[in-house]
């Protein structure tokens, strides 16, 4: 079964930066669109930004600019960096496979906070 590991969440102060990973445990979406979502607490889970198939990023209003996507095929991993993130940014943060989602994985946890 194919799994998605999210790692790289912590606590970051406003204006500060954090990176997030996620690993696929197969190269076999490498070609796949990604996307990144967050859940607040207590919300529904909210799409973030996507890695086109073509390395291109798509991105909701709310994060563009500051959160930019990127993957490293060689690592079979997508990466969410989060610059500049704002307290309602806190929450956890998931990857998936972009219109056709596979199980989710555990997500990691970011909590923005001064």
């Amino acid at each position: 079964q194919v799994q998605l590991v999210e790692s790289g969440g912590g606590l970051v102060q406003p204006g500060e930066s954090l990176k997030l990973s996620c690993v696929v445990s197969t190269s076999a979406f490498n070609n796949y669109s990604m996307d990144w979502w967050h859940q607040a607490p207590g919300k529904q889970r909210v799409w973030v930004a996507q890695i086109r198939k073509d390395e291109r990023g798509l991105y909701a209003e709310s994060v563009q600019d500051r959160f930019p996507v990127s993957r490293n095929k060689a690592k079979n991993t997508v990466y969410l960096q989060m610059n500049s993130p704002k307290p309602e940014e806190t929450g956890v943060y998931f990857c998936n496979v972009s219109f056709s989602p596979i199980t989710w994985g555990q997500g990691t946890q970011v909590v923005v906070s001064s």
